[in-house]
């Protein structure tokens, strides 16, 4: 069977697409980037805001008109709060909730999936296939906390963890097949063991991953704040794990904050990153902002607008607030204009590209590695490659050949304002 698998959203979403994709080839099938060629679709959806909703049914039925004899398996978060919209889309065969989602290929194919060292096959199918050199490995799902303005915890259910030794086999069978870079993911990824008892345990299975796989990378994805101590940052002592951090501010102001019911404050928020960064040199911290939200007032984005530039971040991630049925913000007064949001909004991305362009421009004249990522074209001296480094800044540089999937080391030419990328001269003798 030719399957096509979509998703909207989040970096857990990436990750859970992913792993279906493996399991599909596993079992024989084949994953096609061409809609009109496959017999099945899979999608994975979002329901952040009413926008990803949107996004949601109309990449449904866009597949449909692609190749309206596929059949469509939809599952998300918008198909856990909301099935009855979805299953009436056309060509929707069956809408698979979170809890079940782990199921779905073998709802699909009637056979369950192989372990992950049984099939030695796919060396020669992934990473290549995906596209992709970084794999997004989900090791938690669910939350706990009762964010004001978060649909998740309604559409992901309570935080459940994965077993560490589960975790390292994934990673040990994706570095076996290629991959060069791992991303832990999780909906409340600092939360990792908690419902085993164990409130250290992100530690233990970062440190175990390091001690017992060869993986190269080693990423993790979004942390909220109030889950890390001091001595978490230690773990950075060993060079394989990457040097960035993704820690959710959402407001910049205290005042706002507590209407979220963030457990954080400018205070401790501010402590957090100090000590992070005294920890970590050349730490990237980006975070997420959101704009709008009910009973933000002039004054209070202005504080808040003033402490993200304070914490003079790697980048921001901007969403306007977006009103959820069924969440506690929905029922506050005071809510925003969209005029207002849109205007905070382009504020605060113009502060992120001052922000991303001034952290990028302090790696001129250094020597950093790079995985290389992907091939953009090609110039009469080789190949333009780009990639990231470790703290996530984005590289080009041309060299003789493809450096697709390989890590190495590159001197920092200059910044390029045109692209936002720092330009490189990749060092040939340095591929690994």
């Amino acid at each position: 069977m030719r399957v096509h698998l979509r998703m909207l959203g989040c970096r857990l979403n990436q990750s859970e697409i992913d792993t279906m994709a493996r399991q599909f080839q596993q079992l024989g099938h084949e994953i096609v980037d061409d809609p009109a060629r496959a017999e099945w679709f899979v999608v994975n959806t979002c329901a952040v805001t009413q926008e990803a909703t949107r996004k949601s049914r109309q990449l449904i039925r866009e597949l449909n008109r692609a190749n309206p004899a596929a059949r469509t398996t939809v599952t998300g978060c918008y198909a856990q709060i909301s099935p009855d919209e979805i299953a009436v889309l056309p060509g929707v065969e069956g809408v698979v909730d979170n809890i079940a989602k782990e199921q779905l290929v073998e709802q699909v194919t009637g056979e369950a999936p192989p372990p992950f060292d049984t099939e030695p096959i796919e060396r020669r199918a992934i990473p290549g296939a995906l596209g992709r050199t970084r794999a997004f490995v989900k090791v938690q799902d669910g939350c706990n906390n009762v964010c004001t303005f978060c649909i998740t915890t309604v559409a992901r259910g309570d935080g459940r963890s994965r077993a560490i030794n589960d975790v390292l086999d994934e990673i040990g069978y994706l570095h076996g097949i290629g991959y060069q870079e791992v991303v832990l993911t999780g909906v409340h990824l600092g939360s990792y063991g908690h419902d085993f008892g164990d409130k250290n345990a992100l530690q233990m299975l970062v440190r175990r991953i390091l001690d017992e796989t060869d993986v190269p990378r080693l990423r993790l994805s979004s942390l909220e704040p109030w889950d890390l101590s001091d001595d978490f940052f230690m773990l950075w002592d060993n060079p394989r794990l990457c040097r960035h951090l993704h820690l959710p501010l959402q407001s910049g102001c205290d005042a706002t904050l507590k209407r979220m019911i963030r457990r954080t404050s400018q205070a401790e928020f501010r402590q957090l990153v100090r000590a992070a960064r005294d920890a970590i040199p050349h730490l990237s911290i980006t975070t997420d902002v959101i704009v709008g939200f009910p009973g933000e007032t002039d004054d209070e984005f202005t504080i808040s607008e003033t402490f993200i530039r304070e914490m003079n971040f790697a980048g921001l991630h901007v969403f306007r607030y977006s009103k959820r049925p069924g969440t506690a913000a929905a029922r506050m007064s005071g809510h925003v204009d969209d005029a207002t949001k849109k205007e905070r909004s382009t504020r605060l991305l113009t502060l992120s590209q001052e922000m991303e362009r001034g952290f990028a421009q302090r790696f001129v004249g250094q020597t950093l590695p790079v995985l290389w990522e992907q091939v953009t074209g090609a110039t009469e001296a080789g190949f333009i490659n780009v990639g990231y480094t470790d703290n996530y800044v984005r590289v080009r540089g041309v060299h003789p050949r493809p450096l697709t999937n390989a890590i190495t080391s590159a001197q920092i030419e200059t910044f390029d304002e045109a692209t936002g990328q720092l330009v490189a001269l990749p060092m040939i003798d340095a591929v690994s």
